[in-house]
């Protein structure tokens, strides 16, 4: 049977903004949907597997096929041809491993195909979705005169313009399958690298938003179904979070409580108390954090895969 990797994430509590959907007028609007019949906003699968991607050029000493260069804001790639994966035996990139690539040809003549190299992410990614709704806040600012070229345009006059603001935190998941990647060692890199994202999304004027986890839950299974995306909650605006909802689905044994491995402030909930009796892992010696949960995930992984 497949070992499979699930995850879900819960950041940190911030302020995000220029997150960043289509401008109206002189608003800079976040990405926004309806979750449960209320507004949230929320933060694209590419823009964490973006962030990703930065910080596996670091994790790795080969480096990352797709790099982006901010001087040409342009990508630059070192294999656009992704010949490396003719061969089993070629070493391949390990964002193109993980997060997979596509590339099209047109026809070269007239009534024949095209062509396309394609490799499914196996490094699965979901969209971000804010834990409390968005409740409208903009904040009106004024570009002062000569600012940016645009604002020289106008004259002496200040530039008027807005930005919608969410004071939230967001949570999102991953899946992986080690067996369906050219390295499996990639796979501790993946969920080690989750775990140490910094900003993700925005625009030029990027916010500061901590997208390290704040609390995590790591489930390590031969059950091909995650059964726990988007289990945090909360039930004080944002204060804390809990996940009521893993615990149900343990009792209701639709996942082995000893499959799961905890992290972070979520660890000192009555919830995760109770999870942990039933065989959880919450960390030893008081180490409860993230990091430890990711390490006890990194080692569990490697011993399954006997790396």
């Amino acid at each position: 049977m497949s070992l499979h990797i699930f995850a879900n994430f819960v950041t940190p509590f911030g302020t995000a903004a220029n997150n960043r959907a289509e401008n109206e007028g002189n608003i800079t609007t976040l990405q926004k949907l309806l979750w449960q019949g209320e507004t949230h906003s929320t933060v694209s699968a590419e823009a964490i597997r973006f962030a990703l991607r930065r910080r596996l050029s670091a994790a790795d000493g080969k480096g990352t096929n797709r790099r982006w260069d901010e001087n040409e804001r342009n990508n630059v790639w070192q294999d656009w041809t992704f010949k490396a994966w003719k061969s089993e035996k070629d070493d391949t990139f390990i964002d193109d491993d993980l997060l997979g690539f596509m590339t099209a040809e047109a026809a070269k003549e007239e009534g024949t195909a095209g062509s396309a190299k394609v490799r499914r992410a196996v490094l699965e990614v979901t969209r971000a979705v804010s834990l409390t709704p968005w409740s409208g806040d903009v904040t009106f600012n004024a570009a002062s005169p000569g600012a940016t070229p645009s604002a020289q345009k106008k004259g002496q006059n200040p530039v008027p313009y807005g930005t919608e603001v969410h004071a939230t935190r967001y949570q999102y998941g991953i899946a992986l399958t080690p067996e369906r990647l050219r390295d499996k060692s990639r796979a501790a890199i993946a969920i080690k690298t989750l775990c140490e994202l910094g900003t993700v999304a925005g625009n030029h004027g990027r916010f500061l938003f901590d997208f390290s986890p704040d609390s995590v839950v790591f489930r390590i299974t031969d059950d091909p179904s995650p059964r726990l995306l988007y289990c945090f909650q909360t039930h004080d605006d944002g204060k804390s979070v809990d996940a009521p909802i893993l615990l149900q689905r343990v009792h209701d044994g639709d996942i082995d409580a000893n499959e799961l491995v905890l992290g972070g402030t979520f660890t000192r909930t009555k919830t995760a108390q109770e999870l942990k009796k039933l065989g959880a892992y919450v960390g030893v010696n008081g180490q409860g954090g993230v990091k430890a949960a990711a390490a006890e995930a990194v080692r569990r992984i490697n011993e399954k895969l006997g790396l």
